[in-house]
């Protein structure tokens, strides 16, 4: 699943976050920690990952991340709230700077005519106050796919993040 893309720009993140003296945390619910796993991938992302949440169910994303149970029934866990509340969250529990969230349908099933198979939301957050979300509809591309995909818009997320991040 980490392949050399993905290698990449997890390296680009780990070394943006170094020369910056930046930690990083991840929260993730469709890509069941591969964010984290590509970080960790790369030597010396000790000095930049500090911590990856696997909250997959909506009772994880609530007592590990404290997003708030109003906000997972109003907009479900699949929605921009819900990745931000996840970043959040992880801003709250972890000593970083930074943080990125992804929940999404990976598939084959779980969509509806709403939220349909493909369907992702990311979430990256500053400890500064910079707050960041994405939308992205891949289709029912396959569920490897998506969460592959997935990977490379959190690391992209993070990376832009990272080499805008106003260090005091």
């Amino acid at each position: 699943m980490i392949d050399a893309e993905l290698q990449a720009a997890a390296r680009r993140v780990i070394d943006a976050c170094v020369a910056r003296r930046l930690m990083v945390a991840t929260a993730e619910s469709c890509t069941g920690g591969l964010v984290v796993a590509a970080l960790t991938e790369i030597a010396g992302s000790s000095a930049v990952v500090a911590a990856g949440f696997v909250t997959y169910s909506n009772d994880a994303k609530h007592t590990a991340l404290s997003v708030p149970l109003e906000t997972l029934r109003q907009h479900g866990a699949v929605s921009r709230a819900t990745a931000l509340a996840m970043a959040d969250g992880v801003l709250a529990r972890s000593p970083v700077e930074l943080a990125v969230a992804v929940t999404g349908i990976a598939g084959p099933g779980g969509g509806s005519a709403e939220k349909p198979v493909g369907l992702v939301h990311f979430a990256a957050a500053a400890r500064s106050g910079e707050r960041r979300a994405k939308e992205v509809h891949y289709g029912d591309i396959g569920r490897a796919e998506v969460r592959r995909r997935s990977v490379g818009v959190a690391l992209a997320m993070l990376e832009e993040l990272a080499l805008t991040y106003a260090v005091p």
